[in-house]
């Protein structure tokens, strides 16, 4: 039967030709919908983990009250004990101390007096060699001039915020601070290089220190304002994360006490719970509109199609064929039309996917003055979704479409076939 139905379709291409060039197109803009939304949302995940929050990020309760203000007098004490603690006990995560810290970069004249300044959020992080954060940061790519800190005393900038200020590596840079106490931080270091993120947040003026250097200038020994945990495929995974979160908080949370350590995931530490949260509903949403659209272009293609094979259903009628048979029928070339489709729609969806993975599209401009830890080049992400997605609403929409259409076969009166057929 599946040979007969499909040896019709080709040879009366009518029948055919509209319907699977409609559900591919649907089909098309659903994956390619699908993976453009994938590299988005895995985009900024990876920017605001790698930059921000880590997959896990342990602060103290009062730190974290009051995150976005970087308190360091309110930092993590006794952190070579914490990190042999959580490396011995959580040997799956990769951990890794920062400190978030503000500043004014001053940069002296030939005569040691101020030539210019500029506010800067600065970043200490370990730079020595081998430390994972050269590669969570991407510095080696990123840099664009000069190197990377290789002596006590060298710092990197943002070069956006380097060319504003009009300093080329090996310039003295001095930054004006406070310390963990309160008091006031005036230390001078050498530009070992300049970066280039991608992300406009960071560029317009970042600073970028070895943790060591940046603890002696802000009197912050054995302290950091965050310990970050990174899961050891770099995926950042919500109930492993939350199950994490579960076994720290039982083990070293004590809510009295403001200076005990608590652990947030990148999703409540990120705010980005909301955006996830949207962008399923979103791709849940489209899908339906899309079932909803095919299904009425392909219910009225098949009442088109109905009429042109008023006659041919008339005869299968006379000759005995139930009414009920020949629905099946109409709906077995429906599904083998959303197969087609799917088939079709899915291909080159997937092509133009991968295209724009390995090539991307720069969205720079729009994210200019964004504080947002966004990638100003978006690349969309297959995965083995977007392989299937496509054909729930290609072949659905097709169904409902001709069933709907074919109803009209059992409105047919035997006693007019003959009528019809001498007309």
């Amino acid at each position: 039967m599946i040979k007969f139905l499909l040896k019709g379709l080709l040879r009366d291409r009518s029948r055919s030709f509209f319907p699977v060039l409609t559900v591919a197109f649907g089909v098309f803009l659903i994956v390619f919908l699908t993976a453009f939304l994938n590299g988005a949302l895995a985009s900024m995940f990876n920017t605001t983990a790698h930059h921000q929050t880590g997959h896990v990020k342990i602060m103290t309760q009062a730190y974290a009250a009051e995150a976005e203000q970087s308190p360091n007098e309110l930092a993590l004490l006794d952190l070579a004990d914490w990190l042999a603690k959580l490396r011995a006990e959580y040997p799956d995560v990769i951990w890794t101390p920062r400190i978030s810290f503000g500043g004014l970069i001053d940069i002296p004249d030939a005569r040691g007096e101020t030539r210019v300044q500029g506010p800067a959020a600065g970043l200490a992080v370990d730079l020595r060699a081998g430390s994972p954060e050269i590669g969570f940061l991407n510095l080696a790519k990123a840099l664009v001039r000069g190197r990377l800190p290789e002596q006590a005393g060298e710092i990197l900038l943002a070069e956006d915020f380097a060319q504003r200020l009009q300093v080329a590596p090996g310039d003295t840079v001095t930054l004006i601070g406070s310390t963990m106490h309160g008091s006031m931080a005036v230390n001078n270091f050498t530009l070992a290089g300049t970066v280039r993120f991608g992300v406009a947040a960071m560029d317009r003026g970042a600073i970028i220190a070895d943790l060591r250097d940046v603890q002696n200038a802000l009197d912050m020994q054995d302290a950091a304002g965050m310990l970050l945990g990174f899961f050891a495929d770099d995926v950042y995974n919500d109930q492993q994360a939350r199950a994490l979160q579960t076994v720290f908080h039982a083990q070293y949370q004590d809510i009295a006490d403001e200076f005990s350590p608590a652990l947030r995931t990148l999703l409540e530490d990120s705010g980005m719970a909301g955006y996830f949260a949207m962008a399923s509903s979103m791709m849940f949403i489209i899908a339906l509109i899309f079932v909803a659209v095919m299904a009425l272009v392909l219910w009225n293609a098949g009442l088109i199609g109905g009429l042109r094979r008023y006659g041919e259903m008339g005869v299968r009628l006379a000759i005995g064929e139930s009414k009920s048979h020949i629905y099946c029928s109409m709906l077995g070339e429906a599904a083998l039309i959303g197969l087609g489709g799917s088939l079709v729609g899915t291909f080159f969806g997937i092509l133009l996917s991968y295209w724009l993975q390995y090539h991307g599209l720069d969205y720079g401009a729009i994210f200019k003055n964004s504080t947002m830890m966004v990638e100003n080049i978006f690349r969309a992400q297959v995965t083995p979704g977007c392989y299937i997605i496509g054909f729930f609403p290609g072949v659905l929409a097709t169904f409902i479409g001709n069933a709907l259409a074919g109803l009209g076969i059992f409105k047919r009166q035997t006693a007019q076939l003959f009528k019809e057929l001498e007309t």
